[in-house]
Protein backbone atom coordinates (compact mmCIF):
# COMPACT_ATOMS: atom_id res chain seq x y z
CA UNK A 1 0.00 0.00 0.00
CA UNK A 2 1.32 3.47 -0.83
CA UNK A 3 2.08 6.10 1.77
CA UNK A 4 -0.96 8.05 0.66
CA UNK A 5 -3.11 5.02 1.22
CA UNK A 6 -1.54 4.33 4.60
CA UNK A 7 -2.26 7.88 5.70
CA UNK A 8 -5.95 7.26 5.21
CA UNK A 9 -6.01 3.87 6.90
CA UNK A 10 -7.24 3.28 10.42
CA UNK A 11 -7.36 -0.49 10.90
CA UNK A 12 -9.42 -1.94 13.71
CA UNK A 13 -7.41 -3.84 16.34
CA UNK A 14 -6.75 -7.45 15.36
CA UNK A 15 -7.84 -8.64 18.80
CA UNK A 16 -11.43 -7.60 18.03
CA UNK A 17 -11.39 -9.74 14.92
CA UNK A 18 -9.92 -12.78 16.68
CA UNK A 19 -12.30 -12.51 19.62
CA UNK A 20 -15.31 -12.19 17.35
CA UNK A 21 -14.32 -15.33 15.45
CA UNK A 22 -13.62 -17.25 18.66
CA UNK A 23 -16.98 -16.35 20.16
CA UNK A 24 -18.70 -17.13 16.87
CA UNK A 25 -17.12 -20.58 16.55
CA UNK A 26 -17.99 -21.44 20.17
CA UNK A 27 -21.60 -20.37 19.67
CA UNK A 28 -21.85 -22.38 16.44
CA UNK A 29 -20.61 -25.49 18.25
CA UNK A 30 -23.21 -25.05 21.00
CA UNK A 31 -25.91 -24.39 18.41
CA UNK A 32 -24.89 -27.55 16.56
CA UNK A 33 -25.09 -29.59 19.76
CA UNK A 34 -28.57 -28.23 20.40
CA UNK A 35 -29.50 -29.10 16.85
CA UNK A 36 -28.68 -32.76 17.45
CA UNK A 37 -31.55 -33.01 19.89
CA UNK A 38 -33.90 -30.73 17.96
CA UNK A 39 -32.95 -30.41 14.27
CA UNK A 40 -36.15 -28.58 13.42
CA UNK A 41 -35.38 -25.76 15.85
CA UNK A 42 -31.77 -25.66 14.68
CA UNK A 43 -32.73 -25.05 11.06
CA UNK A 44 -35.30 -22.41 12.03
CA UNK A 45 -32.72 -20.61 14.15
CA UNK A 46 -30.20 -20.79 11.32
CA UNK A 47 -32.76 -19.37 8.88
CA UNK A 48 -33.54 -16.41 11.16
CA UNK A 49 -29.90 -15.60 11.92
CA UNK A 50 -28.83 -16.13 8.32
CA UNK A 51 -31.43 -13.74 6.94
CA UNK A 52 -30.43 -11.15 9.53
CA UNK A 53 -26.74 -11.20 8.62
CA UNK A 54 -27.38 -11.52 4.89
CA UNK A 55 -29.54 -8.38 5.04
CA UNK A 56 -26.54 -6.25 6.02
CA UNK A 57 -24.31 -6.81 2.94
CA UNK A 58 -27.29 -6.79 0.58
CA UNK A 59 -28.58 -3.56 2.11
CA UNK A 60 -25.07 -2.11 1.82
CA UNK A 61 -24.98 -3.20 -1.84
CA UNK A 62 -28.18 -1.24 -2.50
CA UNK A 63 -26.85 1.85 -0.71
CA UNK A 64 -23.59 1.62 -2.64
CA UNK A 65 -25.38 1.52 -5.99
CA UNK A 66 -27.76 4.30 -4.94
CA UNK A 67 -24.83 6.52 -4.06
CA UNK A 68 -23.15 5.91 -7.41
CA UNK A 69 -26.38 6.80 -9.20
CA UNK A 70 -27.25 9.92 -7.21
CA UNK A 71 -23.69 11.20 -6.92
CA UNK A 72 -22.64 13.73 -4.33
CA UNK A 73 -20.23 13.49 -1.45
CA UNK A 74 -22.69 11.99 1.07
CA UNK A 75 -21.60 8.43 0.34
CA UNK A 76 -17.84 8.95 0.42
CA UNK A 77 -17.57 8.51 4.19
CA UNK A 78 -19.66 5.34 4.10
CA UNK A 79 -18.01 3.92 0.99
CA UNK A 80 -15.39 1.70 2.62
CA UNK A 81 -17.77 0.32 5.24
CA UNK A 82 -20.33 -0.50 2.55
CA UNK A 83 -17.73 -2.12 0.30
CA UNK A 84 -16.28 -4.24 3.11
CA UNK A 85 -19.75 -5.46 4.05
CA UNK A 86 -20.56 -6.29 0.43
CA UNK A 87 -17.33 -8.31 0.10
CA UNK A 88 -18.59 -10.69 2.80
CA UNK A 89 -21.16 -12.14 0.39
CA UNK A 90 -18.94 -15.13 -0.56
CA UNK A 91 -18.89 -16.16 3.12
CA UNK A 92 -22.68 -15.88 3.31
CA UNK A 93 -23.04 -17.94 0.15
CA UNK A 94 -21.16 -20.72 1.96
CA UNK A 95 -23.25 -20.28 5.12
CA UNK A 96 -26.40 -20.82 3.05
CA UNK A 97 -25.41 -24.46 2.44
CA UNK A 98 -26.40 -25.73 5.94
CA UNK A 99 -30.00 -24.78 5.18
CA UNK A 100 -30.25 -27.27 2.32
CA UNK A 101 -30.30 -30.46 4.46
CA UNK A 102 -33.05 -28.87 6.57
CA UNK A 103 -35.47 -28.00 3.80
CA UNK A 104 -37.92 -30.74 4.78
CA UNK A 105 -37.85 -29.42 8.37
CA UNK A 106 -38.49 -25.84 7.28
CA UNK A 107 -40.79 -26.01 4.28
CA UNK A 108 -43.94 -28.09 4.23
CA UNK A 109 -43.91 -28.17 0.44
CA UNK A 110 -40.46 -29.79 0.50
CA UNK A 111 -41.35 -32.70 2.76
CA UNK A 112 -45.12 -33.08 2.96
CA UNK A 113 -46.79 -35.46 0.52
CA UNK A 114 -50.14 -34.56 2.05
CA UNK A 115 -49.70 -30.89 1.15
CA UNK A 116 -48.60 -31.79 -2.35
CA UNK A 117 -51.96 -33.45 -2.96
CA UNK A 118 -54.00 -30.38 -1.98
CA UNK A 119 -55.58 -28.58 -4.99
CA UNK A 120 -54.10 -25.10 -4.25
CA UNK A 121 -50.60 -26.58 -4.09
CA UNK A 122 -50.99 -28.32 -7.44
CA UNK A 123 -50.50 -24.94 -9.12
CA UNK A 124 -47.41 -24.18 -7.03
CA UNK A 125 -45.47 -27.38 -7.58
CA UNK A 126 -43.77 -26.08 -10.73
CA UNK A 127 -42.23 -23.32 -8.64
CA UNK A 128 -42.02 -24.79 -5.13
CA UNK A 129 -39.83 -27.85 -5.59
CA UNK A 130 -36.38 -28.59 -4.21
CA UNK A 131 -34.28 -28.64 -7.43
CA UNK A 132 -35.75 -25.35 -8.69
CA UNK A 133 -35.39 -23.81 -5.20
CA UNK A 134 -31.68 -24.65 -5.11
CA UNK A 135 -31.17 -23.50 -8.70
CA UNK A 136 -32.79 -20.15 -7.99
CA UNK A 137 -30.65 -19.65 -4.87
CA UNK A 138 -27.51 -20.26 -6.92
CA UNK A 139 -28.74 -17.72 -9.47
CA UNK A 140 -29.35 -15.09 -6.77
CA UNK A 141 -25.87 -15.45 -5.34
CA UNK A 142 -24.23 -15.39 -8.78
CA UNK A 143 -25.89 -12.05 -9.55
CA UNK A 144 -25.11 -10.55 -6.14
CA UNK A 145 -21.50 -11.73 -6.22
CA UNK A 146 -20.93 -10.37 -9.72
CA UNK A 147 -22.28 -6.94 -8.72
CA UNK A 148 -20.13 -6.96 -5.58
CA UNK A 149 -17.05 -8.07 -7.53
CA UNK A 150 -17.14 -5.35 -10.18
CA UNK A 151 -18.06 -2.52 -7.79
CA UNK A 152 -15.19 -3.43 -5.47
CA UNK A 153 -12.70 -4.14 -8.25
CA UNK A 154 -13.29 -0.78 -9.92
CA UNK A 155 -13.10 0.98 -6.56
CA UNK A 156 -9.74 -0.68 -5.85
CA UNK A 157 -8.48 0.40 -9.28
CA UNK A 158 -9.60 3.94 -8.50
CA UNK A 159 -7.40 3.89 -5.38
CA UNK A 160 -4.34 3.10 -7.48
CA UNK A 161 -4.83 5.92 -9.98
CA UNK A 162 -7.50 8.41 -11.00
CA UNK A 163 -10.03 6.94 -13.44
CA UNK A 164 -11.60 9.73 -15.55
CA UNK A 165 -14.56 7.59 -16.59
CA UNK A 166 -15.06 5.86 -13.23
CA UNK A 167 -18.27 7.72 -12.31
CA UNK A 168 -19.89 6.79 -15.61
CA UNK A 169 -18.80 3.17 -15.28
CA UNK A 170 -20.23 2.90 -11.78
CA UNK A 171 -23.54 4.43 -12.91
CA UNK A 172 -23.85 2.09 -15.88
CA UNK A 173 -23.57 -0.91 -13.56
CA UNK A 174 -25.57 0.47 -10.64
CA UNK A 175 -28.74 1.23 -12.62
CA UNK A 176 -29.26 -2.31 -13.96
CA UNK A 177 -27.81 -3.61 -10.68
CA UNK A 178 -30.66 -2.12 -8.67
CA UNK A 179 -33.16 -3.68 -11.07
CA UNK A 180 -31.44 -7.05 -10.69
CA UNK A 181 -31.45 -6.69 -6.92
CA UNK A 182 -35.16 -5.90 -6.94
CA UNK A 183 -35.93 -8.96 -9.06
CA UNK A 184 -33.73 -11.38 -7.12
CA UNK A 185 -34.75 -10.25 -3.64
CA UNK A 186 -38.42 -10.50 -4.64
CA UNK A 187 -38.05 -14.19 -5.44
CA UNK A 188 -35.58 -14.82 -2.61
CA UNK A 189 -38.01 -13.43 -0.03
CA UNK A 190 -40.77 -15.64 -1.44
CA UNK A 191 -38.52 -18.71 -1.51
CA UNK A 192 -36.83 -18.39 1.87
CA UNK A 193 -39.48 -16.83 4.11
CA UNK A 194 -42.92 -16.45 2.52
CA UNK A 195 -43.06 -20.09 1.40
CA UNK A 196 -42.75 -21.20 5.03
CA UNK A 197 -46.53 -20.79 4.91
CA UNK A 198 -47.36 -21.74 1.31
CA UNK A 199 -51.05 -20.89 1.59
CA UNK A 200 -50.25 -17.24 2.41
CA UNK A 201 -49.17 -14.58 -0.08
CA UNK A 202 -48.64 -10.83 -0.07
CA UNK A 203 -47.55 -8.71 -3.00
CA UNK A 204 -46.18 -6.10 -0.59
CA UNK A 205 -44.04 -8.56 1.34
CA UNK A 206 -41.01 -8.58 -1.03
CA UNK A 207 -40.87 -4.77 -0.97
CA UNK A 208 -41.05 -4.79 2.82
CA UNK A 209 -38.34 -7.45 2.91
CA UNK A 210 -36.07 -5.36 0.66
CA UNK A 211 -36.59 -2.14 2.63
CA UNK A 212 -35.81 -4.07 5.81
CA UNK A 213 -32.50 -5.13 4.28
CA UNK A 214 -31.58 -1.58 3.33
CA UNK A 215 -32.50 -0.45 6.84
CA UNK A 216 -30.26 -3.18 8.29
CA UNK A 217 -27.37 -2.20 6.03
CA UNK A 218 -27.72 1.50 6.79
CA UNK A 219 -28.00 0.97 10.54
CA UNK A 220 -24.92 -1.28 10.59
CA UNK A 221 -22.86 1.06 8.40
CA UNK A 222 -23.89 4.02 10.56
CA UNK A 223 -22.78 2.31 13.77
CA UNK A 224 -19.39 1.33 12.28
CA UNK A 225 -18.77 4.77 10.77
CA UNK A 226 -19.69 6.61 13.97
CA UNK A 227 -17.42 4.37 16.03
CA UNK A 228 -14.53 4.87 13.61
CA UNK A 229 -15.18 8.61 13.63
CA UNK A 230 -14.09 8.82 17.26
CA UNK A 231 -10.44 8.76 16.13
CA UNK A 232 -8.38 9.99 13.16
CA UNK A 233 -8.62 10.22 10.25
CA UNK A 234 -12.43 10.16 10.25
CA UNK A 235 -12.64 12.29 13.38
CA UNK A 236 -11.77 15.30 11.21
CA UNK A 237 -14.22 14.33 8.48
CA UNK A 238 -17.41 13.35 10.31
CA UNK A 239 -18.81 16.55 11.73
CA UNK A 240 -22.27 17.58 12.95
CA UNK A 241 -23.46 18.15 9.37
CA UNK A 242 -22.49 14.64 8.29
CA UNK A 243 -24.03 13.05 11.37
CA UNK A 244 -27.24 14.98 10.82
CA UNK A 245 -27.42 13.84 7.20
CA UNK A 246 -26.83 10.25 8.29
CA UNK A 247 -29.60 10.54 10.88
CA UNK A 248 -32.00 11.96 8.32
CA UNK A 249 -31.28 9.06 5.96
CA UNK A 250 -31.87 6.57 8.77
CA UNK A 251 -35.13 8.31 9.66
CA UNK A 252 -36.27 8.03 6.05
CA UNK A 253 -35.86 4.26 5.94
CA UNK A 254 -37.40 3.80 9.39
CA UNK A 255 -40.48 5.61 8.11
CA UNK A 256 -40.51 3.56 4.89
CA UNK A 257 -40.39 0.31 6.87
CA UNK A 258 -43.23 1.47 9.14
CA UNK A 259 -45.36 2.65 6.21
CA UNK A 260 -45.01 -0.62 4.32
CA UNK A 261 -45.60 -2.74 7.44
CA UNK A 262 -48.77 -0.86 8.32
CA UNK A 263 -49.98 -0.86 4.71
CA UNK A 264 -49.63 -4.63 4.44
CA UNK A 265 -51.46 -5.12 7.74
CA UNK A 266 -54.24 -2.70 6.79
CA UNK A 267 -54.84 -4.20 3.36
CA UNK A 268 -54.90 -7.79 4.59
CA UNK A 269 -57.11 -6.97 7.56
CA UNK A 270 -59.53 -4.92 5.47
CA UNK A 271 -59.80 -7.60 2.78
CA UNK A 272 -60.60 -10.19 5.49
CA UNK A 273 -59.65 -13.11 3.25
CA UNK A 274 -59.43 -16.47 5.05
CA UNK A 275 -56.15 -17.41 3.35
CA UNK A 276 -54.43 -14.16 4.42
CA UNK A 277 -55.76 -13.31 7.89
CA UNK A 278 -54.21 -16.38 9.64
CA UNK A 279 -50.71 -15.01 9.03
CA UNK A 280 -51.42 -12.11 11.38
CA UNK A 281 -53.53 -14.18 13.77
CA UNK A 282 -50.56 -16.47 14.43
CA UNK A 283 -48.38 -13.43 15.14
CA UNK A 284 -50.82 -11.65 17.46
CA UNK A 285 -51.69 -14.57 19.77
CA UNK A 286 -50.00 -16.95 22.21
CA UNK A 287 -47.49 -14.33 23.36
CA UNK A 288 -46.42 -13.19 19.90
CA UNK A 289 -48.58 -10.07 20.24
CA UNK A 290 -46.14 -8.64 22.79
CA UNK A 291 -43.29 -8.95 20.34
CA UNK A 292 -45.45 -7.16 17.78
CA UNK A 293 -45.93 -4.31 20.25
CA UNK A 294 -42.18 -4.18 20.91
CA UNK A 295 -41.53 -3.89 17.17
CA UNK A 296 -44.02 -1.05 16.77
CA UNK A 297 -42.62 0.87 19.74
CA UNK A 298 -38.89 0.23 19.44
CA UNK A 299 -38.39 -0.17 15.69
CA UNK A 300 -40.60 2.74 14.69
CA UNK A 301 -42.07 4.98 17.39
CA UNK A 302 -38.97 5.48 19.55
CA UNK A 303 -36.41 5.84 16.70
CA UNK A 304 -38.84 8.12 14.87
CA UNK A 305 -39.14 10.45 17.86
CA UNK A 306 -35.42 10.38 18.64
CA UNK A 307 -34.37 11.04 15.04
CA UNK A 308 -36.60 14.10 14.89
CA UNK A 309 -34.22 15.72 17.37
CA UNK A 310 -31.45 17.73 15.76
CA UNK A 311 -29.30 17.39 18.89
CA UNK A 312 -29.45 13.59 18.88
CA UNK A 313 -28.61 13.41 15.18
CA UNK A 314 -25.58 15.65 15.70
CA UNK A 315 -24.34 13.63 18.68
CA UNK A 316 -22.25 10.73 17.41
CA UNK A 317 -22.78 8.34 20.32
CA UNK A 318 -26.49 9.06 20.61
CA UNK A 319 -26.99 8.50 16.87
CA UNK A 320 -24.95 5.27 17.03
CA UNK A 321 -27.20 4.12 19.88
CA UNK A 322 -30.34 4.74 17.83
CA UNK A 323 -28.85 2.94 14.81
CA UNK A 324 -27.83 0.03 17.04
CA UNK A 325 -31.37 -0.19 18.42
CA UNK A 326 -32.82 -0.27 14.91
CA UNK A 327 -30.37 -3.01 13.90
CA UNK A 328 -31.21 -5.15 16.95
CA UNK A 329 -34.93 -4.80 16.25
CA UNK A 330 -34.36 -5.99 12.68
CA UNK A 331 -33.43 -9.36 14.18
CA UNK A 332 -36.58 -9.43 16.30
CA UNK A 333 -38.64 -8.56 13.23
CA UNK A 334 -37.23 -11.55 11.33
CA UNK A 335 -37.67 -13.73 14.41
CA UNK A 336 -41.34 -12.68 14.54
CA UNK A 337 -41.79 -13.39 10.83
CA UNK A 338 -40.12 -16.81 10.80
CA UNK A 339 -40.45 -18.47 14.20
CA UNK A 340 -44.16 -17.64 14.51
CA UNK A 341 -44.75 -19.95 11.56
CA UNK A 342 -43.72 -22.80 13.91
CA UNK A 343 -45.55 -22.02 17.17
CA UNK A 344 -44.01 -24.67 19.43
CA UNK A 345 -41.24 -24.87 22.03
CA UNK A 346 -40.62 -21.15 22.05
CA UNK A 347 -38.01 -21.17 24.90
CA UNK A 348 -35.81 -23.65 23.03
CA UNK A 349 -36.31 -21.68 19.82
CA UNK A 350 -35.13 -18.51 21.59
CA UNK A 351 -31.99 -20.22 22.91
CA UNK A 352 -30.97 -21.66 19.56
CA UNK A 353 -31.83 -18.42 17.77
CA UNK A 354 -29.46 -16.48 20.03
CA UNK A 355 -26.70 -19.05 19.56
CA UNK A 356 -27.13 -19.01 15.77
CA UNK A 357 -27.19 -15.20 15.78
CA UNK A 358 -23.96 -14.98 17.78
CA UNK A 359 -22.33 -17.85 15.90
CA UNK A 360 -22.91 -16.61 12.37
CA UNK A 361 -22.42 -13.04 13.53
CA UNK A 362 -19.08 -13.69 15.21
CA UNK A 363 -17.61 -15.29 12.10
CA UNK A 364 -19.14 -12.64 9.85
CA UNK A 365 -17.94 -9.70 11.97
CA UNK A 366 -14.42 -11.13 12.12
CA UNK A 367 -14.36 -11.46 8.34
CA UNK A 368 -15.81 -7.97 7.90
CA UNK A 369 -13.11 -6.43 10.11
CA UNK A 370 -10.43 -8.20 8.11
CA UNK A 371 -11.82 -6.84 4.85
CA UNK A 372 -12.29 -3.33 6.25
CA UNK A 373 -8.65 -3.23 7.31
CA UNK A 374 -7.41 -4.10 3.82
CA UNK A 375 -8.19 -0.71 2.25
CA UNK A 376 -7.91 2.96 3.20
CA UNK A 377 -10.94 4.26 5.05
CA UNK A 378 -11.48 7.01 2.47
CA UNK A 379 -11.34 6.58 -1.32
CA UNK A 380 -8.08 8.07 -2.59
CA UNK A 381 -9.26 9.34 -5.98
CA UNK A 382 -12.96 9.86 -5.46
CA UNK A 383 -14.25 12.55 -7.87
CA UNK A 384 -16.05 14.31 -5.01
CA UNK A 385 -13.10 14.32 -2.65
CA UNK A 386 -11.69 17.62 -3.84
CA UNK A 387 -14.93 19.43 -3.07
CA UNK A 388 -15.62 17.51 0.13
CA UNK A 389 -12.38 17.87 2.08
CA UNK A 390 -12.13 21.69 1.82
CA UNK A 391 -15.64 21.85 3.22
CA UNK A 392 -14.53 19.77 6.21
CA UNK A 393 -11.46 21.94 6.80
CA UNK A 394 -13.71 24.99 6.77
CA UNK A 395 -16.00 23.48 9.37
Amino acid sequence: MSQAAESWSSPLPGRIQSRAVAVGVAALLLCGLGGIGSPGHFFRAWLVAYNFWLAIPLGCLVLLMLQYLTGGAWGMLLRRVLEAAVRTLPLLAVLFVPLLPGMSWLYRWAGSTELAMEPPFERQRLYLNVPFFVGRAIGYFVIWLLLAYFLNRWSAEQDQAAQPDSARRFRLLSGPGLVLYGATITFASIDWVMSLEPRWASTMYPVLFAVGQVLSGLAFASVVLLLLAERPPLAEMVGPTQRRDLGNLLLTFVMMWAYLSFSQFLLIWAANLPEEIPWYLRRTRAGWQWLAVVLVVLQFALPFLLLLSRDIKQNGRALAGVAGLVLALRFLDLFWWIEAAFPDSLPLACLLDVLALVGIGGVWVGYFIRLLNQRPLLPLHDPYRSEYLPEQRHE
